[in-house]
């Protein structure tokens, strides 16, 4: 059974949903659910991993990914559903998060074959760490390929620090990692799954973290498990790696670079 404060943060999320494009802020959210504005947001962020602000945010340009999508609506018309003034701002926002345009995502179908990886803190001479672990499955299933990534924050948005594409759940290896405070982050889809995805409920996720990340400490083996997205993750920004028809081995070679200056 849910406990009171589960409660009311699954109902804050509900309510996110419904009222995407209206002005909802932290305090109306708190008095709805009937607590204090500090205790709701300090239970909010211990229960997703993100504040009430970042989750909202989040939730817009996930709503933003469907809308793109499922209908004929004009980038302007779907930043103002969403609850944007600006269709400048909203752009921006959603480029830097997801990984390509508005109007590339829409004719991309939902999907990148790519995934670009951030070099900031890579300059000549840095130090740089070898990361390992392993990602499991927590329940028997047809989960294909797995993406694999480091990122600063529990939303997996914009480019990773570092990142990989396994075959399946299994090992996995992520090289050339800057030193900083990572979230390790894992999602996959059904191997069975054919069509365009609309949505993250074919979606598995994993998070680990924060991982402090230094040269001269070595890090230890961590494993991750997979389970179905729930109300309480935050959703999956990234474009999805496009796992219907891209060769397995184009995508390890592309995951690997950052050797290559992507991933």
């Amino acid at each position: 059974m849910k406990s009171a404060i589960e409660q009311a943060v699954t109902r804050a999320i509900e309510t996110m949903h419904e009222n995407i494009g209206e002005l909802l802020t932290i305090d109306d959210m708190a008095q709805a659910a009937m607590y204090s504005k500090f205790h709701f947001s300090r239970e909010f962020q211990r229960m997703t991993g993100v504040s009430p602000r970042r989750f909202l945010s989040a939730i817009r340009l996930e709503t933003a990914k469907r809308l793109l999508i499922e209908t004929t609506f004009t980038v302007t018309e779907i930043s103002h559903r969403v609850g944007y003034n600006s269709v400048g701002t909203f752009s921006s926002r959603f480029t830097s998060s997801v990984g390509a345009s508005p109007t590339m995502f829409r004719q991309l179908r939902g999907f990148t074959p790519r995934i670009e990886v951030d070099l900031h803190g890579r300059g000549r001479g840095t130090e740089l760490s070898t990361f390992r672990g392993e990602i499991r499955a927590s329940v028997a299933g047809d989960l294909g390929r797995v993406f694999v990534g480091l990122f600063p924050t529990r939303i997996p948005e914009g480019r990773p620090a570092a990142c990989c594409v396994l075959p399946r759940p299994g090992a996995f290896l992520l090289d050339r990692v800057p030193s900083g405070t990572w979230y390790l982050l894992a999602h996959s889809v059904p191997v069975s799954f054919d069509e365009v995805l609309t949505g993250d409920g074919e979606v598995s996720v994993g998070s680990v973290g924060p991982i402090e990340v230094r040269p001269d400490v070595p890090l230890l083996p961590m494993e991750l498990r997979l389970r179905p997205i729930r109300a309480l993750d935050p959703p999956v920004l990234l474009a999805l790696l496009d796992v219907r028809s891209t060769a397995f081995n184009e995508l390890s070679q592309v995951a690997e670079a950052p050797r290559a200056d992507s991933a």
